[in-house]
């Protein structure tokens, strides 16, 4: 039997709902949970070379691809390294779910144009407080993503013969 007020949701949400589900911090979300976010999300398109945020620029939101590529760089001296690039269906600037965090890398458009989804940190904050369960399933996703970064840099200090010094990130 149908629920007559369960809510019902356009093919424009559907749309966003699905692109969502296939992404890093929202994918063990329901529709409902993703709906919260709808108001604060923001479509943006970027031209080739343009800089997303800058490393230590505070982390005011999560960005999504949704076409193009961004490329992730650590500035070493005058040069950026590319750490990551970023296709379509992949989150980035994911700080920006916790408080007061500073990019930790810069993001720059690496193909002709990128059209990102925007996320401020103002908004998910507001989904936060008002649904810890939502709150919880996201920071949960956070933390598996910097688990799987933290054996991927684990195992390539391992292959670089312990090049660098890892123990500078303790300390």
């Amino acid at each position: 039997m149908l629920n007559p007020f369960k809510r019902t949701y356009t093919e424009g949400e559907l749309k966003i709902f699905e692109f969502l589900a296939n992404t890093q911090f929202f994918n063990t979300l329901r529709h409902s949970e993703m709906y919260r976010f709808m108001p604060a999300i923001h479509h943006r398109k970027y031209q080739k070379d343009e800089v997303v945020f800058f490393r230590n620029d505070p982390s005011q939101a999560l960005y999504i691809v949704k076409s193009g590529m961004v490329s992730l760089n650590v500035d070493i001296k005058d040069n950026f390294e590319t750490i990551l690039r970023v296709r379509p269906g992949t989150a980035f600037g994911e700080n920006a779910l916790l408080d007061n965090a500073k990019r930790i890398y810069t993001a720059m458009v690496d193909s002709e144009e990128a059209e990102l989804m925007v996320i401020p940190n103002y908004a998910m904050k507001e989904v936060f407080d008002s649904s810890p369960k939502i709150k919880a399933k996201m920071l949960t996703s956070l933390a598996a993503f910097y688990n799987t970064n933290n054996h991927r840099l684990f195992s390539s200090y391992r292959s670089s013969f312990g090049f660098f010094n890892l123990g500078q990130m303790f300390e």
